[in-house]
Formats: C-alpha cells, sequence, structure tokens
C-alpha cells in the first residue's frame, strides 16, 4: 500500500479509529495505557522512521464547555506524584522534561493509567491514557507530533457508561479534519 505521507498515526484502540476510516494512512495501535503507548512509539519511530506522528484518541473533558474534536499541544504526566519528597504534583524526579508543550495553540492533557470519573488533582482542559507518553518519546526521540482527542465524557461519575457510548464518535470528526488537511 502507498500512504499519503510519512506520518503514522498512533491510536489506543482498534475501536476509535478502524483503518477502514482512513484509507492510505498508515494507523497503528498502541493498546491502552502509558507504558503500552510508549513502548509503541519508540518501536514505530525505530522501525518506520516517520517524519511525524498523529496521536488521535478520546478523552475526558474537565471543561463543561468542551465537546468534539481538540488539537491538545500541552502534556501532562497525571499519576506522578512525588510530592512527598518536594517535587510538583505531575514532575518525574530527577528529570529533565515535565510538562511537554508544543508552540501551536491548544488544550492541555493530563495522561495517567486510570480511567478518570472524578476531578484529578492536575489541573488539565483534558485526562488521557496515553498522550503524554506518546509526545514524551517523540520529544526525546526528536519526532515532530501532534495530537488530536474527541471528547468522549466529562470525567465525572458518568464518565464509564458516556465513554462506551460515545468513543466511536471521533472517527468521523477525525477523519474529515485530517483528510481536510492532507
Amino acid at each position: 500500500m502507498v500512504y499519503k505521507n510519512s506520518a503514522i498515526i498512533l491510536v489506543a484502540l482498534e475501536q476509535e479509529l478502524p483503518r477502514a476510516t482512513l484509507p492510505g494512512w498508515r494507523i497503528v495501535y498502541t493498546g491502552v495505557g502509558k507504558i503500552n503507548a510508549a513502548m509503541t512509539t519508540a518501536n514505530v519511530i525505530r522501525e518506520f522512521a516517520p517524519d511525524s506522528i498523529i496521536n488521535f484518541g478520546s478523552a475526558g473533558a474537565l471543561r463543561g464547555d468542551l465537546k468534539g474534536l481538540y488539537e491538545v499541544t500541552v502534556f501532562k504526566q497525571r499519576d506522578m506524584d512525588a510530592t512527598s519528597l518536594g517535587f510538583a504534583l505531575g514532575e518525574t524526579p530527577y528529570d529533565d522534561i515535565e510538562t511537554i508543550s508544543f508552540s501551536c495553540k491548544g488544550l492541555s492533557c493530563g495522561s495517567g493509567d486510570s480511567f478518570v470519573d472524578s476531578m484529578p488533582d492536575l489541573n488539565t482542559d483534558l485526562v488521557d491514557m496515553e498522550a503524554y507518553a506518546i509526545a514524551k518519546v517523540c520529544k526525546v526521540m526528536n519526532t515532530d507530533f501532534s495530537c488530536f482527542k474527541y471528547i468522549s465524557d466529562n470525567a465525572n461519575e458518568n464518565a464509564a457508561n458516556d465513554w462506551t457510548s460515545n468513543f466511536r464518535n471521533g472517527a468521523k470528526a477525525f477523519s474529515s479534519m485530517i483528510n481536510e488537511d492532507h
């Protein structure tokens, strides 16, 4: 197959973006969580040497005014908590990379290995389970990165039911946006 460009789209689950949704694009599924996302991203960069990585997936909104598809440009690790050692919430001890920020305007996302159904302590616009890990690997491996998240829920007591009902709706919005841009 000839791909439209050398960008690779990383998505946690096939149900979020089936390959048939974007024929001509290389889509790789990472699995859920930061470790799966980091391993897959590193392997994809080593194997394919893409010009860029695009992460797409679902996210919970921490603001009531967010609905639909958004670009995310600031990434935090919401489940890193070494505050008892004097580090800020989200800061990895003795690591030079904390918050990852790209130059364009967009929303912030806190990634962690837990599904969010109540307000987390770390302040961000969105929550997910993979974006920070993918962004960090891209930053370390000097690979261009962009990220788009579809709001599937409001990270509240209804989050699990809302996510189950809504996460598949993002594929259409993302495919329309990416086909417009490329």
